[in-house]
């Protein structure tokens, strides 16, 4: 088995973790290769007994013909995984050292069970949409995609901004708002969900497109199918707007004309056999417990 360790930072409450992983993949003789800024921060931390790779980019990780990806964080770990895994198809497990983690969705104390698991086949696979921005100047590099979200966001504490939406070319809205999230149905438990924007199921052929502080009361977000092409453009008191994809941004003007596709690929995420997304709904935000106290 070949696996590929992606980590952004390493912190001293991670170490029982993070070393317990490394040390199952070495009883299970596993090939292991880790991205190497990663592993530049944790061989001074992590006693590794057995031989281990790096990795520095796609092109080396396409070449590795990895089995899974192991992601040592919260859902951001996975957000930033997403920009070197690509279009590889590796199949991603979130490994979750973060807080809430609605992607990272395997716990500390179920690592060995975890591995265990997915040795015995006992997952499935559960491929995630994406979006892809096209954009009328340079932006974002190679990475025009996003697994959770896109927006355009006032900056720092400017005037609202108005965003013009289309939809197949024909007019939605002119929202006049702090912003405009367009998000996958994977991004409806992230920046969407906080604005009042729905749930959606992983698997629904969706986008939903939710305002950020709508200054008219009578605006709501919308569901749309993920088959539109959705366009914008953006005008303010100020020359500057920010526009994000996941956890990336870039500085735009009026003069950017974007629109958000469905991507041409996708991400898949391991799923282990007792876990499901209602299962991660109910326990994350706590649905069925009485928080209340009785007398």
């Amino acid at each position: 088995m070949k696996v590929f360790i992606y980590g952004k930072r390493f912190t001293e409450t991670q170490f029982a973790s993070v070393q317990l992983l490394f040390n199952l993949l070495e009883r299970d003789n596993a090939e292991v290769f880790v991205f190497q800024p990663y592993l530049e921060e944790i061989k001074s931390q992590i006693e590794i007994r057995s031989q281990v790779h790096s990795i520095v980019d796609f092109q080396d990780l396409k070449n590795r013909d990895i089995d899974y990806a192991f992601t040592l964080g919260g859902d951001g770990t996975i957000l930033s995984a997403v920009t070197l895994i690509q279009d590889t198809g590796i199949p991603i497990m979130g490994i979750n050292l973060g807080r809430l983690g609605f992607l990272a969705s395997i716990e500390e104390k179920l690592i060995d069970q975890a591995l265990q698991m997915l040795k015995s086949k006992r997952y499935r696979l559960e491929e995630r949409s994406m979006l892809f921005l096209e954009s009328s100047r340079p932006i974002f590099g190679e990475h025009l995609y996003a697994l959770n979200d896109f927006t355009i966001l006032k900056r720092d504490n400017s005037s609202m901004i108005v965003i013009h939406a289309y939809v197949n070319g024909e007019f939605l809205n002119s929202y006049w708002a702090d912003g405009l999230i367009v998000s996958t149905p994977t991004g409806s438990t992230g920046y969407s969900l906080s604005c009042g924007g729905p749930i959606v199921f992983p698997r629904s052929k969706d986008f939903i497109i939710t305002p950020v502080a709508p200054h008219n009361l009578n605006v709501r977000p919308l569901v749309i199918s993920d088959d539109s092409v959705i366009s914008f453009e953006v005008e303010g008191r100020t020359e500057n707007f920010l526009c994000t994809l996941d956890s990336r941004f870039e500085i735009i003007t009026q003069d950017f004309k974007l629109a958000v596709r469905k991507c041409d690929f996708g991400i898949n995420l391991v799923q282990l056999e007792e876990m499901s997304f209602m299962k991660t709904m109910r326990n994350k935000l706590m649905w069925g417990i009485d928080t209340r106290k009785h007398f």
